[in-house]
């Protein structure tokens, strides 16, 4: 698992035209969003097979990485007119579009590839016990021949 936090200062603002465009009626709030993400792959979900007789783990597949967001919305300076309140719709706009934001700052960041980083390491413990035990560690129907052979091989590419 890898782990981030994330801040950042939203302005949210509607406006609705009533009469015909002759009155414009305006509501807007600064939202202040602090955020706590992980990036975590659950190894429990690995699917592999055992062959005994030729003594080789074969890994099938490998999930996918699971991201979880919490975002903490402080809403700040919130201004409506009478004629345009603020419902339980804007609100939940806003919390749409400030996980929609994170998500972009997610993968413009480098969360992803260090809890990659951090599967590789725990796959290498794979390789490392059965290469000890004189076992073949195979994925994608090829061996792993190193280390350096579980990045080479696009383990990740699923």
């Amino acid at each position: 698992m890898t782990e981030g936090h994330f801040s950042e200062v939203f302005s949210y603002k509607n406006s609705k035209a009533l009469f015909g465009n002759f009155i414009e009626v305006e509501k807007k709030a600064l939202v202040v969003v602090n955020a706590d993400v992980t990036v975590a792959y659950d190894l429990s979900k690995i699917e592999y097979e055992i062959d005994e007789t030729t003594k080789t783990l074969r890994i099938l597949s490998i999930p996918k990485e699971e991201i979880k967001v919490s975002p903490d919305l402080e809403y700040y300076d919130v201004q409506a007119d009478y004629l345009n309140q603020f419902e339980a719709k804007d609100y939940n706009d806003i919390k749409n579009t400030v996980k929609k934001q994170l998500m972009k700052k997610i993968e413009a960041s480098d969360l992803k590839s260090n809890a990659e980083n951090r599967l590789i390491s725990e796959l290498s413990k794979f390789f490392i016990l059965t290469n000890s035990l004189g076992w073949t560690l195979e994925y994608n129907q090829a061996p792993v021949e190193s280390l350096e052979g579980l990045q080479n091989i696009g383990i990740l590419k699923d």
